[in-house]
């Protein structure tokens, strides 16, 4: 028996563990000091009435006979919530065959679950800084990692280039952690150049709910063509607080096909062997986040975070802080005050204002000097962070 050589080249802990770690060491040694959490992206409010009032009736079934639901039909999911996926796409313009569409446990899960699809020879192409999954999945496969920089120069969106190369490129937008969102027309540019180098991209569309501004992408396939070189991955985490309870979905268009192989076909080859499904309840939560009722109330809730992200960026902006984000997404990133590295600005933000927050390093080395606060927190909380934040800042 031998172990995964690999496992030994990731980092010693993964970065939210890292920080989960330094705040228990931290109220250990100050007990008194109350600490306000805007570090991991968890959302703080509960589902919507619409989703909970279908987990009922859906529990409710299970406990009768004539109700009752055992394995899932498809592993693919309930026709009812794919083509509920289905809707919600057309409203945005965007048409997909139900085919095209498998449910899972959530956008993580796929985003690592998709590389049995490929040979580890293939080079895989991340921006920098990154969400950390990214790079942990294709490090424990051995696949080669190159890294694109995403700077302040290029507003946190590299673009292909001359010399860009990669067989495999992760894109994500709203991007975690920088909030930076790609346009339509700057992601057909990443289709084309799919197109001309035979690659594929896997666009992380997690946050796709946040997007308000026209002309920003909410999918990638609003890109003419995109279906040709594109897999979007999402998940109902963001949109319908799903983060406690497990749903999401991958679209994986028939049109990919390579070396005489359909991606479609060994994605529900991969899925019938290695996944049983999301159960029964979870599904029928997920298909009333699409009624009419219940994208009022998601609304709600997303209006109620923006309004978390704009608390935060007026308290920045106060203090004469840099800093992007916040509008279509729901993270802020911001340049780090005082010539402060990410992780020296971690430990005095604790210190000085009782506030957790990100340190940009943590997602990669172009992220050094930069920090993430996520608006997922309580509202009165947030409020109070932000004057802390401002204070603490303004004694710099």
């Amino acid at each position: 028996m031998k172990l995964n050589k690999h496992y030994t080249e990731l980092n010693e802990s993964y970065l939210f563990s890292t920080i989960a770690r330094k705040v228990r060491e931290f109220q250990a040694a100050n007990p008194e000091r109350d600490v306000i959490r805007l570090g991991i992206g968890d959302v703080t409010l509960p589902l919507a009435a619409s989703v909970t009032e279908a987990m009922h009736k859906a529990v409710d079934e299970q406990g009768r006979k004539e109700s009752f639901h055992g394995y899932i039909p498809s592993e693919q999911g309930y026709e009812f919530l794919r083509e509920a996926i289905q809707r919600y796409y057309a409203k945005n313009g965007v048409m997909l065959d139900i085919s095209e569409i498998f449910v899972s446990d959530g956008a993580k899960s796929d985003l690592g679950n998709l590389l049995d699809l490929f040979d580890v020879d293939n080079t895989v192409l991340v921006p920098d800084p990154v969400y950390p999954v990214y790079v942990d999945d294709n490090v424990m496969a051995g696949r080669t990692i190159h890294y694109m920089a995403a700077t302040a120069e290029n507003h946190f969106l590299p673009m292909p280039g001359e010399d860009t190369e990669g067989d495999i490129v992760y894109l994500c937008s709203p991007n975690n952690p920088t909030g930076s969102t790609y346009s339509v027309e700057q992601l057909k540019v990443w289709v084309d150049w799919a197109k001309a180098h035979d690659a594929l991209i896997l666009f992380d569309a997690a946050y796709e709910c946040f997007v308000t501004e026209p002309g920003l992408a909410r999918s990638i396939y609003e890109v003419e063509g995109a279906k040709d070189v594109a897999v979007e991955v999402c998940s109902f985490s963001k949109i319908a607080g799903f983060t406690g309870t497990r749903c999401g979905y991958t679209v994986v268009p028939q049109a990919i096909v390579k070396e005489n192989q359909s991606l479609n076909k060994m994605w529900l080859r991969r899925q019938t062997t290695k996944f049983n499904g999301v159960a029964y309840v979870v599904q029928r939560g997920a298909e009333a986040v699409f009624t009419e009722q219940g994208m009022k109330e998601i609304q709600d809730n997303l209006n109620y975070y923006r309004t978390n992200a704009a608390v935060i960026g007026k308290a920045l902006e106060d203090c004469g802080v840099w800093y992007c984000g916040g509008k279509n997404s729901p993270y802020i990133w911001l340049k780090c005050p005082g010539g402060m590295d990410s992780w020296q600005f971690f430990d005095w933000l604790l210190a000085n204002a009782g506030v957790v927050g990100t340190p940009g390093a943590g997602f990669g080395a172009c992220g050094e000097g930069y920090f993430r606060l996520t608006a997922f927190g309580d509202a009165e909380r947030t409020r109070e962070a932000a004057a802390r934040i401002k204070a603490a800042i303004q004694t710099l």
